[in-house]
């Protein structure tokens, strides 16, 4: 299959994050959330929660993230609420993740990668969460989908939750997580920058439909490692059209990393400046890990993490305006710390 001509997710990616900030907000409708937003434990109740973030988060945040578990628990009705959210989220303009930690073997990853990569699935995501625990190379049907789709994976790497190290930490210095942080470098070895960067020659704000700035189609981007790139999170923009997709400066695969990691990173000797893909930062909010501590975790890549808070910002539901001050707050925090504004 030939590559798609849609502008890969690293780039889109890159320049919704420089637009909208660093904040991705989860959509994770626990029965404890839709409870004390007054809803209905059924899909229903599901469906409303669902859009009213959606609603929140427009042109807020970079993405948004539905947990998969929390809609399957509805079957049929549930996948039909996580299809719509998809489709509204692009409407909106927002990049989704759907996070479904995908991990099997042969055709059966295949027809996973097919499920949520796939141009013609109506589950078809902006990319995708995968468990690479059967072995990195197992998930190649995603990988190379992804590539072919313009889609994004992100690979479980160093997670936020503590059992998480008895698997993840093995092996100290060549741990397993540095064995797939090494696997998702070699992933986004291709990923070539453009000419210029937002502030330099090649690169020309142009005005969004909501009226921000956002890159021409021509615009430059920045090396990935310490300087912002020039992206855009704005609805027509979102899967613009480029002869090329080889001009990404950040690659389509990354890792998921929790902001909770504290000192593993450096006892594990993992250097993730090579990685030239995004960091998906679960923990930030309301698993322990604030602005300050995401900035101390990934301060050699600050540019490319995207900090997830789904509690943090879903407690202050289901009023409108509150969940927006909600995410408003958090974006500022982030870029504050981060050292992005």
């Amino acid at each position: 299959m030939a590559e798609s001509a849609r502008v890969p997710f690293g780039a889109r990616l890159e320049r919704a994050m420089t637009v909208a900030g660093p904040l991705c907000v989860g959509i994770d409708p626990h029965p404890s959330l839709l409870d004390a937003w007054g809803l209905p434990a059924t899909a229903q109740g599901l469906e409303r929660f669902a859009l009213g973030v959606l609603e929140a988060a427009a042109g807020r945040c970079a993405a948004v993230k539905p947990q998969v578990a929390l809609f399957e628990a509805y079957g049929s009705a549930g996948f039909a609420v996580l299809e719509r959210v998809l489709r509204e989220s692009r409407e909106a303009g927002l990049l989704s993740i759907a996070d479904a930690k995908r991990g099997d073997i042969g055709s059966t990853m295949a027809a996973y990668a097919s499920a949520w990569l796939s141009d013609d699935s109506p589950l078809a995501a902006d990319a995708v969460t995968l468990s690479p625990y059967l072995g990195f190379e197992s998930l190649r049907p995603a990988l190379d989908l992804a590539r072919e789709t313009g889609r994004g994976t992100f690979v479980l790497a160093l997670t936020s939750n503590p059992e998480g190290a008895s698997v993840q930490h093995v092996g100290g210095t060549e741990s397993v997580a540095g064995s797939v942080l090494a696997a998702i470098a070699r992933e986004n070895a291709t990923a070539q920058p453009r000419s210029g960067t937002a502030t330099s020659p090649g690169w020309e704000p142009a005005s969004s439909p909501g009226g921000s700035t956002v890159p021409s189609d021509g615009a430059a981007a920045a090396a990935v490692r310490g300087v912002t790139g020039a992206n855009t999170a704005a609805g027509d923009n979102r899967d613009e059209i480029v002869t090329s997709p080889s001009e990404a400066t950040l690659g389509s695969c990354g890792a998921v990393i929790g902001a909770t990691v504290g000192e593993a990173l450096a006892s594990l000797d993992i250097d993730l400046s090579a990685l030239n893909g995004p960091i998906l930062a679960p923990g930030y909010g309301a698993q322990g890990a604030d602005a300050a501590a995401v900035a101390t975790v990934f301060e050699h890549v600050r540019t490319t993490v995207l900090a997830n808070s789904s509690r943090g910002v879903l407690r202050h539901g289901p009023d409108a305006p509150a969940l927006r001050d909600a995410i408003d707050r958090s974006t500022e925090e982030l870029r504050t710390h981060l050292q992005l504004s």
